[in-house]
């Protein structure tokens, strides 16, 4: 009887292993799989998050687009030739030494190192320059004498991160395939077609997710007629919540990279 017990106990136990091994072998892989299956554009990861092509389209010419609107109204006339030679005069606003200057003086792409992450922000506008607001709380807890633990020199901390520097280089590679189709705009259909319709919903996103484009950010702000009673109550709350996150920054930090 005793042996035909220890049996029969010995099987269900060996069968109460076996249930948890599979079960734990199954949730293994469906993890992995998961992991597979992320998407690299909208992870929450900043370690997997890779800048989408739409995005990379986007500040390129957000940038390029800004230069350009820089030198918009010159009336500046430049004049060609030397000594015997024939002189040709042009506007500088059509020239090809302005759209030069544009684009490399310095490089436009250099330009995105300027931008930081704000892992706050959803979509595209998690790109910004400035400081995000979970730098800026980090840095004053700082200020105040509070130790924080990023896993990184603090020096480091307002370098560009992972994800930008990729948007760096994607920009170069962007910049060498459209030169000419830029190029083809500048000179052709500046008048009659904005720079970001022709360059990326028309050519570069032809076939991919264009979302981002249409993508604005919008300040936090009094949008109401509450008059000076409800902008200092916002005020009070923004102080309120900036205590809350510094309490509790003070009692735990977390990696972000």
């Amino acid at each position: 009887m005793l042996a035909m017990a220890f049996r029969n106990n010995w099987r269900r136990a060996s069968f109460v292993l076996l249930f948890h091994l599979l079960l734990t072998l199954d949730l293994i892989f469906a993890s992995k799989g998961d992991e597979e299956d992320e998407d690299p554009y909208t992870t929450s990861d900043p370690k997997k998050r890779e800048p989408s092509p739409c995005e990379i389209c986007k500040f390129f010419i957000t940038e390029l687009q800004q230069r350009l609107d820089l030198s918009a109204k010159s009336k500046e006339i430049i004049e060609t030739g030397h000594g015997l030679e024939r002189k040709k005069r042009f506007k500088y606003l059509t020239s090809e030494l302005r759209l030069t200057e544009a684009l490399h003086e310095p490089h436009i792409c250099e330009n995105i190192l300027h931008y930081n992450v704000h892992a706050e922000r959803k979509g595209s506008l998690r790109y910004a320059k400035g400081m995000s607001e979970t730098m800026q709380t980090l840095h004053g807890l700082v200020n105040k004498g509070v130790k924080v633990e990023l896993g990184i020199p603090y020096e480091l901390w307002d370098k560009p991160s992972a994800e930008v520097s990729k948007m760096h280089r994607a920009c170069f590679t962007f910049a060498e395939k459209y030169e000419e189709a830029i190029e083809d705009w500048y000179y052709n259909r500046q008048d009659t077609e904005s720079l970001i319709n022709f360059i990326c919903a028309e050519q570069f996103l032809k076939d991919k997710d264009q979302s981002c484009l249409k993508e604005v950010f919008e300040l936090k702000g009094d949008t109401g007629d509450g008059g000076d009673d409800d902008h200092a109550q916002k005020k009070e709350t923004s102080k309120k919540e900036i205590k809350e996150k510094e309490v509790r920054w003070s009692h735990s930090t977390s990696s972000f990279w």
